[in-house]
């Protein structure tokens, strides 16, 4: 698999989660990386995109404070770590990428993860 998602799962309101996105080294290296949950009408939003050269280049205003993302270069991994938690966050999230530019914009993403579960209740 070119990108792979895990640690989806359950957690509490107002925890934290931590998801992880491992990419092949050329897709790590070269393409603009990015973190999708579903949204009404059944696109992908785009809540974060990055080139590891330059780190983050968008995030979604209403998840700043609360989301962001880590690179492990190493391990060709990217993390997205969430904080304060609400059950609105239950959701698919999707780890994508893309050639095109520019990466700021959530478009275009055409290689895709399998996707992982997150479920927030009490």
């Amino acid at each position: 698999a070119q990108l792979e998602e895990s640690g989806g799962g359950s957690a509490p309101p107002g925890g934290p989660l931590s998801l992880s996105c491992v990419a092949s080294k050329y897709i790590y290296d070269h393409y603009c990386l990015a973190w999708f949950r579903p949204a009404p009408g059944n696109e992908r939003e785009g809540l974060v995109t990055l080139r590891i050269t330059r780190g983050i280049l968008y995030i979604d205003d209403p998840l700043k404070g609360r989301f962001t993302v880590f690179q492990e270069n190493g391990k060709n991994t990217l993390y997205l770590q969430m904080d304060n938690l609400t059950p609105e966050d239950t959701d698919m999230y999707y780890c994508a990428a893309k050639q095109t530019s520019p990466c700021s914009d959530t478009t275009q993403f055409d290689v895709w993860g399998q996707g992982t579960q997150v479920t927030i209740s009490s």
